[in-house]
Formats: structure tokens, C-alpha cells, sequence
């Protein structure tokens, strides 16, 4: 039979010991530390706001409004001292909210076929700020009322510029930076047909404030077919040389085109279409009938392209137009002949130049329809 001493309990006097160095520790502590160690603990210490709770009661006050006193009352655990860090006391680079929706209007570019003026569009809003190495974190609710104080009286770029303003002095971060994604539908003509119908396209705009320096961006995926060059060749040496009936290999390619807005320049977001379009014209099709199909192959044969070559033109037409600053364009021809994509990135200037890729960087490029 194994015997076991029992463990020695600690007796009143030391209970009176730890309680003391309980209270000596809470007469330095902040009131948020002393409720982070423990709720119950704290109702032991006297003064502490816990230290008289009160019995729960289970049913919601729907009448009970707080009043000023009140609020300045309440804690404030995320907005609280350098003392209440966990982890490395380092600065964040980012912080803040991502995919909170509301409507933003946006203007049209004067003389398209659109409805004139402007169109209200869903945007999914991404806000965030820096945080210095000593500060615990942000209110986060700002960034989102900076939005909707803007949204219902301005225009896309402009309430981004206003709400970066209000939530950066609010928050008094030295970096903040806003983007907004949507899909902006624009009335496109079939090729032969006579029909017209919308094209939609994903397009997300950038405001980032960073050391002094404001940048202005506009990201456009751009959905076109991809005949391969070579594909097209074989083919064609089948078809002379031995009579055999062959197809080129063409797929769906998403070519995702950043740029960097120069200062006092208004580029329309039809005009960043037009320029992919007009380097690319093998845009996918809305309104199809039997002649617009046989005119997309014909439209694909004179215009086959590799993924280096898409980047390429695109590039071209960036470069022609005084409105585009820096750039980046990444492509990805998302092959029918291989269980693989073929991708390329072009980047102009430093704004979005990058050593290192997001493992995840060219699956973003998927037309999702």
C-alpha cells in the first residue's frame, strides 16, 4: 500500500500575507491591470470599482441611455497604457478593418453610354493604420464612422481622402492607408451581332499616406482569351503539311494592371479599360450570337499572345499616357493545354516594386464571374 504525505495547505496567516502583497501590488497597478489578473481578485481589494459588485440582474434594460459621466466611466482595455502589451513592444505596420460594406458613388466618365453622371455602387472598404511600438491599440469603430461621415456627400477618391484625414488625426497615426473594391459595370458592344450588353469589372482603388508622401492608385482585373503563338503555328503546320484538321490552345487570362495616379491627373476608370483593351483586344465577351463567336476565333488568330508578351503591351499603353505614374501589371494565362498557369509581372518605378511575393500572389488572379 503506497502512502502519500498530504500537502501542506497554506493557513490564515499566510492567506493574510499573499492578501497584503495583493494590495500593496493594486495600489500601483492601473484598474484595467487589476481585472486582467482576475474579476474575482479584483472584488477582494477595497476601492476597486468590482470591489462592491453588485447581484446580476437577466433581463436587458432596453430604456437605460448612458450618459457623459457614464461613458467616461467605462474601461477602455484596448485604448490602455504600454504596460498591458503582450508580446514584442514593436510597431504595426498595419491595423485596423477589412471587408466592412456600404454604398459609395462614383463618377462616369462624360460621354460614355453609361447613365450619365454617376452610379452607387456596393465597395468593400479595407482601412488601416500604423501603431507605434508603445501604444496597446486603436479604436477601430473610427475608421468606419471616418466612412460614413464622408459617403453620403462625396465621391469615391474624395471620401477616401477625407476619411484618411479624419481617422489618421483621430487616431494620430503616422501611416494610414485606405482601399475600396467594387465592380464597375460598363455597357460593351458584341463584335457583329448589334447586342450590347455589361461587362463588369473588379476594380479596387488605393490611398495610402506613408512618411509624408500620398498615393493614389487604381487596380483593374482585366478578363481576356490567350491564344497561344505556338499552339496556333503547330496547328497551322498540321493543317498544310498533313491535312489534318487542329485547334490552337486558348484560355481564359486575367491581367491584374496597378497604377499610381499622377498628381492633379484625373484618369476615368473607362480609361484604364480602354488602354488594357486597346493593348489586349481579346476581351471576354457578354452578348454572343453565332457571328460574334466566329469573330472571336478570328479575333483571337490575329492577336495570339504569350504571357510575356501580354505584360508587355500592356506596359506600352501605360507608358504612352501622362496620367500613369508607376505601375505594375501581372498576368496569368490559366492554360487549357497544361495543369499549370503561365504568369509574368512587369513593374515600372518603385511604388510597387517587391522582393518578395504573397505565396498566394497570382491565385488571386481567377475571374470569379
Amino acid at each position: 500500500m503506497n502512502m502519500h504525505e498530504r500537502s501542506n495547505s497554506p493557513d490564515t496567516e499566510a492567506a493574510k500575507a499573499a492578501l497584503a502583497t495583493l494590495r500593496a501590488w493594486a495600489e500601483r497597478a492601473d484598474p484595467v491591470e487589476v481585472a486582467r489578473l482576475d474579476p474575482a481578485i479584483a472584488r477582494l481589494l477595497p476601492g476597486h470599482l468590482l470591489s462592491n459588485y453588485p447581484d446580476l440582474v437577466r433581463t436587458y434594460d432596453a430604456e437605460f441611455r448612458p450618459d457623459a459621466a457614464y461613458k467616461d466611466g467605462m474601461p477602455d482595455l484596448q485604448n490602455g497604457p504600454a504596460s498591458l502589451i503582450t508580446g514584442a513592444h514593436a510597431s504595426i505596420a498595419h491595423v485596423g478593418i477589412s471587408n466592412f460594406r456600404l454604398p459609395i458613388r462614383y463618377r462616369l466618365r462624360p460621354g460614355t453610354d453609361n447613365p450619365p453622371g454617376e452610379v452607387t455602387l456596393e465597395t468593400s472598404v479595407t482601412g488601416t493604420v500604423s501603431l507605434d511600438a508603445e501604444k496597446k491599440g486603436i479604436n477601430m469603430s473610427r475608421i468606419i464612422r471616418s466612412f460614413y461621415g464622408h459617403a453620403e456627400r462625396e465621391f469615391s477618391f474624395e471620401v477616401m481622402a477625407a476619411a484618411l484625414d479624419g481617422y489618421k488625426d483621430d487616431l494620430d497615426s503616422f501611416d494610414a492607408r485606405l482601399m475600396m473594391r467594387f465592380s464597375y459595370p460598363v455597357r460593351v458592344d458584341s463584335l457583329r451581332s448589334g447586342l450590347s450588353g455589361w461587362q463588369y469589372y473588379d476594380i479596387a482603388l488605393e490611398m495610402a499616406d506613408q512618411g509624408g508622401r500620398r498615393l493614389k492608385a487604381i487596380h483593374l482585373d482585366y478578363v481576356y482569351s490567350s491564344t497561344c503563338p505556338c499552339s496556333l503555328e503547330l496547328s497551322e503546320h498540321a493543317r498544310t503539311s498533313r491535312g489534318r484538321l487542329a485547334t490552337p490552345h486558348s484560355q481564359r487570362s486575367v491581367a491584374r494592371i496597378s497604377v499610381a495616379v499622377e498628381p492633379g491627373k484625373v484618369l476615368w476608370f473607362e480609361d484604364l479599360i480602354d488602354i488594357a483593351r486597346a493593348a489586349v483586344p481579346t476581351e471576354t465577351q457578354v452578348m454572343v450570337k453565332r457571328e460574334d463567336e466566329q469573330a472571336f476565333a478570328e479575333l483571337n488568330a490575329a492577336h495570339p499572345i504569350f504571357v510575356e508578351d501580354a505584360v508587355r503591351v500592356f506596359a506600352e499603353g501605360l507608358l504612352a499616357d501622362p496620367r500613369v505614374g508607376d505601375f505594375r501589371v501581372m498576368a496569368s494565362h490559366q492554360e487549357s493545354l497544361h495543369s499549370h498557369d503561365a504568369v509574368a509581372v512587369l513593374t515600372e518605378g518603385p511604388t510597387f516594386a517587391s522582393a518578395s511575393l504573397d505565396p498566394r500572389f497570382f491565385a488571386s488572379l481567377v475571374h470569379a464571374g
